[in-house]
């Protein structure tokens, strides 16, 4: 069940388990749940599982405090594993060192030992397959585990962070580049260290930072030891006051990311992806790494430079898009440089979508239970589509055993359906009504709205001529129910 050499992490003797022997998940399960009565956890973070080791083969790691030398060393003749016939990229002059020496063994439970040379990229990939299970048995319900190592089908198990980045202008745009990659590679719960791990952050740094977290998928702010404090908090008022809004935002944008997530676990896909990925035919979009896409609707630009305040954005002529926060249409398509102040980061959507909401709260079991609203925009054809995937956010398989609710939005010529396609979590309704809908690029003021045959209230809506933008309030509609709107 466990390697049999002693390593070092932290400046404790550490073995690892095998995790591709069936028995050693058990033994997993059992410590993580006898943990869980001694300190309640949602979700589990799994590190250094490479598996990682300080400073094999040396006779005194860099964090070892004890007088005497103490440290794992491996075979390194001419004939070991350790040093194969060719020279690789590797973080010393042997295979093993910083990891576990490559003349180790594991087995698989039915008969077959390999040596760690083998299977070493598996070994974070066995820990996650361990783990997931093993976390929902403590509660029976959903867990969240993020392992620094992965492999491929890692996402069916895992979230993944971008390790220890530093708080450098640099790192910030690697994290846009990172959070495409590993959608790609089908590990779509991904995120970067907000304001950087290594190095003292600054306000500047830290302010775009959160920015662009908010639209990481895995949105957490993370610092090592010795640095000065970057909780969002702690900065002047007025970046609090902008780092408050990014999270305000995620929190409002976190149904339309809930359904992209649910839309790649049925489905595949991504949920984070590049301008290139949606937009192939188009030779402009094939190097673009500055923006991003939130599924085929949602455009983020985040400033990614030290002291800029404006933002350079490609936006492809071939559809129609809107400013996110105003819903004025952008005339003006390709190459644009809009304008970017420090509390701010250039959203746009794309025509044809219809995005659910929700209102912020301090949390997700508050925000839940807010009024739901709709954001519309419409293309050159005056339609629309989206849906919304919901259910309580908690329980495992809830699409595999049918206990949730899935809506369909569209809109067609003047004509506004919202549909529940299914619905077998009832107690949404309970909790949730929609409230709101913003309608983006509509090509006349209508003189009236109907709602299920009868007239929408003059006071429950208005239209912006400068905009084109429709606006309703005050609905309180009940989702449970099919409601249709007519624009005349």
């Amino acid at each position: 069940m466990f390697n049999r050499d002693l390593f070092i992490l932290f400046v404790r003797k550490t073995v690892f388990p095998d995790f591709l022997y069936p028995p050693a998940h058990e033994w997993w399960k059992s410590q993580i749940v006898d943990y869980h009565t001694k300190l309640k956890f949602d979700g589990l973070w799994i590190d250094m599982n490479e598996p990682a080791n300080f400073d094999t083969n040396k006779e005194k790691p860099w964090n070892w405090n004890r007088p005497e030398p103490w440290n794992l060393h491996c075979p390194v003749d001419s004939e070991s594993l350790d040093k194969p016939p060719y020279k690789t990229a590797i973080c010393g002059d042997y295979l093993s060192d910083k990891t576990l020496c490559m003349i180790g063994e594991q087995a698989d439970g039915q008969g077959k030992i390999y040596h760690h040379y083998d299977v070493h990229s598996l070994y974070g990939w066995s820990e996650t397959i361990a783990t997931l299970p093993a976390a929902r048995a403590t509660e029976n319900k959903r867990s969240i585990i993020i392992s620094r190592s992965t492999f491929p089908t890692s996402g069916s198990f895992s979230g993944h962070w971008l390790g220890d980045n530093t708080a450098d202008w640099s790192h910030l745009k690697h994290n846009i580049i990172g959070m495409l990659e590993f959608n790609l590679f089908g590990i779509p719960y991904i995120g970067a260290d907000i304001c950087g791990y290594f190095r003292d952050t600054t306000e500047q740094l830290c302010q775009r930072w959160m920015q662009l977290g908010a639209f990481n998928p895995f949105f957490r702010n993370h610092n090592g030891f010795n640095y000065i404090d970057q909780d969002p908090g702690i900065f002047s008022t007025e970046v609090v006051t902008s780092n408050r809004h990014a999270v305000e935002l995620r929190y409002s944008l976190n149904p339309y990311l809930y359904t992209l997530f649910h839309r790649v676990h049925i489905s595949g896909g991504t949920v984070v992806r590049s301008m290139a990925h949606e937009f192939p035919s188009i030779p402009e979009c094939w190097s673009l790494d500055e923006q991003f896409l939130w599924g085929p609707s949602l455009l983020i630009a985040p400033v990614i430079y030290e002291n800029h305040v404006n933002k350079s954005i490609y936006l492809p002529t071939t559809e129609r898009w809107f400013d996110y926060y105003t819903g004025q249409e952008q005339t003006i398509l390709a190459q644009i440089t809009v304008s970017a102040p420090y509390n701010f980061i250039p959203l746009f959507l794309r025509g044809g979508a219809i995005i659910p909401h929700q209102q912020s709260a301090m949390n997700t079991v508050l925000s839940r239970k807010k009024p739901m609203y709709l954001i519309i925009a419409l293309n050159t054809e005056q339609r629309a589509s989206g849906d919304l995937f919901w259910d309580d956010g908690e329980s495992i398989d809830t699409y595999e055993n049918l206990l949730y609710n899935y809506f369909i939005f569209n809109f067609n010529s003047q004509r506004l359906t919202l549909e529940p396609w299914t619905y077998n979590y009832p107690q949404m309704g309970n909790d949730v009504k929609l409230n709101e809908i913003k309608v983006f690029g509509m090509n006349k003021r209508p003189t009236t709205v109907i709602w299920n045959g009868q007239n929408l209230i003059a006071s429950k809506w208005t239209f912006d001529t400068t905009k084109n933008v429709l606006h309703m309030q005050m609905l309180a509609l009940n989702m449970a129910k099919i409601q249709k709107f007519v624009f005349i």
